[in-house]
């Protein structure tokens, strides 16, 4: 096996693209799976590594065995072959996630310098052996001193030197490892990686997660997952998740809900986080109203081109509902004043930076009215090749369907975790 690194750490490998014989990206490194091994005389054997779970792309998870892997460099793992079984990854008994599961581990260190002390796991090694199969090797270790250190100190072990670290202890285990491990995966990855770990592990990193960052996973859930999450967290809580959520993946959370849940949560909120999210609640489901995004890009017939360039460049919208500004007059936020038309990014690109708004509204598609079907939006959409269409009540924008909300709510209610080929 032609390896170019024969130690890594594997936190660190989170995240690293992999690549097949032809340079082809094919996924990313989600996760590492390792077997414990004991030797006849009852003692534990250095963990041999079987396979790294890849993320091929938003909610797909598979294994793909060590013995396929060709080589690890700094910035990219190389298979020997394209060719992979796109089953879901599911962990066999015996088989431990290294970065889901060991990380943040309370382990024992006793090493023949020091007396024994105990320290979390922050990352583990795993390297080539002679016979060319990968081991957990090393662990990297933060320990205190004493109560009085200013900060905890990083020790890198030998894996002889700690014990523990393959015994699980639920209310020992933190998250602040694993939460460094996942931070730069996109939401929808770390909601599927979440979905994949052991109930104490996920509701640990779920108390770690930023609301806003939490806010982005739970839209990334299957309905079922995020009811469960919903409910694991304090009302308070919940309703500051919600509060960051996208009006209408609140709103759609919130209508799996109790009335009484639903009520209390709005409340929570207060008036102004909860108004958008009210005004989508009165509309049934299956109809405009009720999938829109109530929060478009919005700008004055009298904004400049330059203007609408610049909100479009740093929205934080999909690209499907910054694909276009919405034009009205004042008031800007809906619902807003008379709806005047779409300005979209195309167009825009073509005009001089000075021009006004005015001067680009297309007003050849017709706004829908928030209580068309579904069925009717689609067709709508595919039938003059938009993403987005203004949602018009009684003359005044009140918001805008997407392609992504359209896509969000024709496939199954359990899209998100089927991960069948």
């Amino acid at each position: 096996m032609a390896t170019t690194l024969t130690r890594v750490y594997i936190a660190a490998l989170a995240g690293t693209a992999i690549y097949d014989p032809n340079g082809d990206r094919v996924g990313r490194v989600s996760d590492v799976v390792a077997h414990a091994r004991d030797h006849p005389s009852g003692s534990q054997l250095r963990p041999r590594v079987v396979g790294i779970v890849a993320e091929l792309h938003a909610f797909r998870r598979i294994f793909i065995p060590m013995g396929r892997v060709t080589s690890i460099d700094p910035g990219r793992v190389v298979l020997s072959t394209g060719t992979l079984n796109l089953r879901k990854f599911s962990s066999r008994p015996g088989e431990t996630m290294v970065i889901g599961e060991l990380l943040d581990r309370v382990i024992t260190v006793d090493t023949s310098e020091a007396p024994a002390v105990q320290a979390e796991t922050v990352d583990i090694a795993m390297e080539l052996d002679r016979d060319e199969y990968w081991y957990l090797c090393r662990v990297a270790a933060r320990q205190r001193a004493s109560r009085f250190a200013r900060r905890a100190q990083l020790r890198e072990l030998d894996w002889k030197d700690v014990s523990g670290l393959l015994e699980r202890d639920d209310d020992a285990q933190g998250a602040a490892s694993l939460l460094s491990a996942t931070e730069n995966l996109r939401p929808a990855d770390l909601a599927n990686m979440m979905q994949d770990l052991p109930i104490h592990r996920r509701r640990a990193l779920t108390e770690a997660l930023d609301d806003d960052r939490l806010a982005d996973v739970v839209e990334e859930l299957p309905e079922a997952h995020q009811m469960e999450l919903v409910r694991s967290l304090s009302q308070e809580r919940a309703a500051d998740v919600l509060t960051e959520m996208d009006p209408d993946d609140a709103a759609d959370v919130l209508n799996n809900l109790g009335s009484s849940e639903k009520r209390t949560l709005l409340e929570l909120m207060g008036p102004e986080d909860a108004g958008p999210v009210q005004r989508l609640l009165r509309y049934a489901p299956g109809i405009a109203g009720a999938i829109m995004t109530s929060e478009p890009i919005i700008l004055p017939p009298d904004a400049t081109v330059a203007h609408a360039l610049a909100s479009i460049r740093h929205a934080p919208e999909p690209p499907a509902i910054a694909a276009q500004v919405f034009v009205t007059r004042s008031p800007t936020a809906t619902p807003t004043g008379p709806y005047l038309g779409v300005a979209h990014f195309q167009r825009l690109l073509r005009e001089p930076p000075s021009a006004l708004l005015a001067t680009c509204i297309d007003t050849d598609i017709d706004p829908i009215d928030p209580h068309l079907s579904l069925a009717d939006v689609t067709r709508r959409l595919a039938t003059y090749d938009l993403v987005a269409l203004a949602v018009v009540s009684s003359g005044r924008l009140i918001g805008a369907v997407t392609v992504d909300d359209v896509l969000d709510h024709l496939l199954p209610s359990d899209w998100r975790g089927s991960h069948h080929a």
